[in-house]
């Protein structure tokens, strides 16, 4: 299966080398498109070091941070575009395992959606705090009453997607960010009636450099849901 992996970068240098190293590892048949919004402590500079040694490694630049959902959007047309077959999203922070990678790719060959998943199987976090924890699964549950999506973890952001699906998306459509944009990806995708699974995995929280979360996306992902549920409602969107 043709595979692209979609990872956008923010000021990631100190995670950027180990993060490729280990994907490529996986499967150096992989190939891999970094998405950075002009990242000010040279993320995208370490990105073209590491083109040398891997030439499935691509880079694209954006002039300023746009936001985690125009960078994946941004991402997923460029997958379209070059008429990959699966499309996987995840951190560059190493909070998601490459090593989930093949086998939410196997489960493709059933589902059209993979979602890894930190609350399908109990909760698998390590080192959040327990704030931070109740913020993302309160988040979840939530989302889940607001909507009518079954989906435990319905902010996660390690997903593999078959391109059908994203092809049925109307990609610049989409204006949410952060939490709200990997609800309303999911949402979409479940109103066009496209199989999904959820995956167990492990999240491991980032030990180097900062988080991206802050308040107006947690803001924007509150009014969003209800924005998804008025588009049920009134059949919009689908």
């Amino acid at each position: 299966m043709n595979t692209l992996i979609v990872s956008p970068t923010y000021n990631e240098r100190k995670n950027i080398v180990r993060f490729v190293e280990s994907v490529f590892f996986i499967n150096p048949d992989f190939h891999m498109l970094i998405v950075d919004d002009n990242s000010p402590d040279g993320t995208a500079d370490q990105v073209k070091e590491l083109q040398k040694r891997f030439s499935n490694l691509y880079l694209e630049c954006r002039p300023g941070k746009a936001g985690l959902g125009t960078a994946y959007c941004f991402g997923f047309t460029w997958a379209l575009e070059r008429d990959y077959d699966a499309i996987v999203q995840m951190d560059a922070d190493l909070s998601h395992d490459p090593k989930e990678i093949p086998v939410m790719l196997d489960l493709l060959t059933d589902y059209d959606l993979v979602i890894g998943s930190r609350y399908c199987d109990g909760i698998s976090v390590v080192r959040w705090p327990l704030r931070r924890l109740m913020l993302s699964y309160g988040a979840n549950l939530y989302s889940r009453v607001i909507t009518g999506m079954s989906i435990q973890d319905a902010t996660g952001g390690f997903k593999v997607w078959k391109k059908e699906v994203l092809e049925s998306i109307d990609l610049k459509k989409i204006r949410s960010n952060g939490y709200s944009f990997q609800i309303e990806m999911n949402f979409r995708s479940w109103r066009k009636g496209f199989n999904i699974i959820e995956h167990p995995i492990i999240f491991i929280d980032r030990t180097i450099g900062e988080s991206k979360m802050s308040k107006s996306i947690m803001y924007e992902a509150v009014f969003v849901v209800w924005r998804l549920r008025i588009w049920k409602l009134f059949g919009w969107n689908k």
